[in-house]
């Protein structure tokens, strides 16, 4: 928590600090920020920067976390997405595999120098390419992750569309990789840019931007990419520091990394409360992606967020909550129209139905070690949530919604039109209600 109990409150709080990747509560906190209080940051990209950087922990690079004042273990931290702007010029991702040798255990959790046999080396840049990251104590390449199909892509000047580059052009930014990245000054990666990947150069791409990492702190010390249940599974047994049970991890965890592409401006995520102050951290901001993330790896890059937070006592649930924006729900789950709502009124009618129950929709994120499991948790989530049988939640799903993919391998959102009534006896009735116009 924030150094000193009696700290006062602060209705915004800056965030320029990072984590060695390794989300801890018991390290410090930022803040505290009152409880309806803004959050502002600059974030780093997530992803291929620490993945190439030995020395970072968890494979992504997030935001130190920010105490909530009033949030207490078991309530919920609504967040309210105000803004996302990417700040990068260009950036470089594709998809991977991992040289054996270079880790133990873990790629994304303990690289290893395989000369000096250094975990978590310091390491420095020398020229570009994926041989350019080099060991500080024996000058070896170390690459816990190879690219093996890749890309740089730039963006406009308006951050609408970006496009994939030759390879001179993706060599001539690789020279100037921190800048072109707009690393914030605290950040301790290096730039994936380095590694000049130009496959595919001349595509088009669409921006729209999300946060990859957004949520609460877990309330034991787990590498950051590692907060949910599919990448977190990587932890359970492991050889590594952080080694865990599978006990551990249901009871710790909070899935604050979904790479759910919804996660973006004006939509309101809600996110349980596992140590005090929740520890409001964000990172691994995406420009774009496509459902499931099937590459592993999107458009990583730097970026501002503003937040805005605000308590939700007494909140049931041990992972996140979502209510995207109207245009990122699947049609079955869309708010019915004035013209559905009077032919529904005509049918009541007709058949000596007493009224039509007002609905509203809702997203309930699962994870685990794989996509199956992943919905049977979401399934069993948001049958908790609404105090309804998990048949129920699987009808209402299927009539009124979707099961959506947000990352390959396990994570995924159960999403539906739920009683309104029963969102109101647990809390979050006014978040739908705000959303959607109610």
């Amino acid at each position: 928590m924030p150094d000193g109990s009696n700290t006062p409150s602060r209705r915004s709080v800056v965030v320029s600090e990072f984590t060695n990747s390794v989300l801890d509560p018991k390290a410090p906190m930022l803040g505290p920020v009152e409880n309806g209080g803004t959050i502002i940051a600059n974030t780093a990209p997530g992803c291929w920067g620490p993945m190439i950087t030995p020395r970072l922990r968890g494979g992504h690079e997030v935001t130190q976390p920010v105490f909530v004042e009033g949030a207490e273990i078991g309530d919920g931290v609504a967040i309210r997405i105000r803004d996302i702007t990417v700040t990068s010029i260009a950036t470089a991702s594709g998809h991977d595999s991992s040289p054996e040798g270079f880790c133990v255990g873990d790629p994304y959790v303990a690289a290893r120098c395989p000369v000096c046999d250094t975990v978590w080396p310091e390491t420095h840049v020398e020229g570009i390419g994926q041989d350019a990251v080099k060991c500080d104590v024996c000058g070896n390449a170390v690459k816990p992750f190879e690219i093996v199909h890749g890309y740089t892509v730039t963006f406009d000047d308006t951050r609408a569309v970006g496009l994939t580059l030759p390879k001179e052009a993706a060599e001539t930014i690789a020279q100037q990789a921190d800048h072109y990245s707009a690393l914030p000054d605290n950040s301790r990666q290096h730039s994936i840019l380095t590694y000049a990947p130009s496959g595919m150069p001349g595509t088009l791409v669409r921006m729209r931007p999300f946060m990859g990492q957004l949520g609460t702190c877990p309330s034991i010390a787990m590498p950051d990419s590692h907060n949910a249940g599919d990448f977190g599974a990587f932890l359970v047994g492991a050889p590594h520091n952080y080694g865990i049970t599978a006990e551990q991890l249901a009871e710790h965890k909070t899935d604050g990394h979904m790479d759910i592409d919804a996660v973006r401006a004006g939509a309101i995520l809600v996110a349980p409360v596992k140590v005090p102050g929740a520890g409001i951290y964000m990172g691994d901001m995406h420009a774009g992606q496509g459902d499931g993330e099937i590459a592993g790896h999107t458009m990583d890059v730097s970026g501002s967020v503003t937040l805005q937070v605000e308590v939700v006592k007494n909140y049931l649930l041990d992972g996140p909550v979502l209510f995207p924006l109207e245009e990122d729900l699947p049609p079955m789950a869309r708010p019915f129209t004035a013209a559905e709502m009077a032919k529904g009124a005509k049918l009541a009618s007709k058949w000596g139905v007493s009224g039509i129950e007002p609905l509203a929709p809702i997203s309930v994120i699962g994870t685990a070690a794989n996509l199956n499991d992943a919905i049977e948790n979401g399934l069993a989530r948001a049958a908790k949530l609404l105090d309804m049988t998990v048949a129920e939640v699987r009808n209402r799903a299927t009539i009124n919604g979707a099961i959506e993919i947000g990352r390959a391998p396990g994570v995924i959102q159960v999403t539906f039109l739920a009683p309104l009534a029963r969102l109101d006896a647990v809390g979050l009735g006014s978040y739908a209600r705000e959303q959607y116009g109610l």
